[in-house]
């Protein structure tokens, strides 16, 4: 079982936010409040946060100029997951992942199955690893993103937690490329 081991101190990470949606301002945004919120909580820095209309190149875009930034370590983008036409943020994100993090997927629907049943299986939540930042794609809703915050993003953020965190291995995250964005 994982704990949170007091001896280590705790380390801010870099997070930005990016809220997918046609109809939302950043004054209206509840779901990218409630990261920014969460984020901010926990003691992280919130380094960006925008909100784009459901377009793959729009979302593309940003996302690409912030996994090129080094003062981000994490991108979350909330919106844009499920099947309707205008869903359209996994197929805009993915392209850009050197490395998919299947277990995300896998565990944020655990999560949610616990809270809205088979209603999960409309989100096609994902996540993955570009350009040595772990980027997030998680659905719009807020109780989505307080799951994915709370139950797995917040934990292995957190370089306290036990047995292992994403904290622990992000200077390592580019080690073929032999230069480091994180040093811990």
């Amino acid at each position: 079982m994982s704990r949170i081991d007091e001896t280590l101190p705790f380390i801010p990470v870099r997070f930005a936010v990016l809220a997918v949606s046609d109809t939302r301002s950043l004054d209206t945004d509840k779901s990218g409040q409630t990261l920014a919120d969460r984020i901010t909580s926990a003691g992280h820095v919130l380094a960006e946060r925008a909100i784009v209309p459901d377009d793959v190149e729009e979302i593309r875009a940003i996302v690409s100029c912030w996994i090129a930034e080094p003062s981000i370590d994490v991108v979350i983008t909330t919106g844009g997951t499920g099947f309707t036409g205008r869903d359209v943020t996994p197929e805009a994100v993915e392209p850009l992942f050197e490395k998919r993090m299947d277990g995300f997927s896998a565990v944020f629907h655990r999560i949610s199955y616990d809270k809205i049943g088979t209603s999960t299986v409309q989100s096609r939540a994902t996540a993955g690893l570009a350009n040595s930042t772990f980027v997030f794609v998680v659905p719009g809703s807020t109780g989505a993103c307080k799951d994915a915050w709370d139950g797995i993003i917040a934990p292995q953020f957190d370089y306290r937690h036990q047995p292992c965190n994403f904290v622990e291995i992000m200077p390592r995250l580019d080690e073929h490329l032999k230069r480091g964005k994180l040093r811990v």
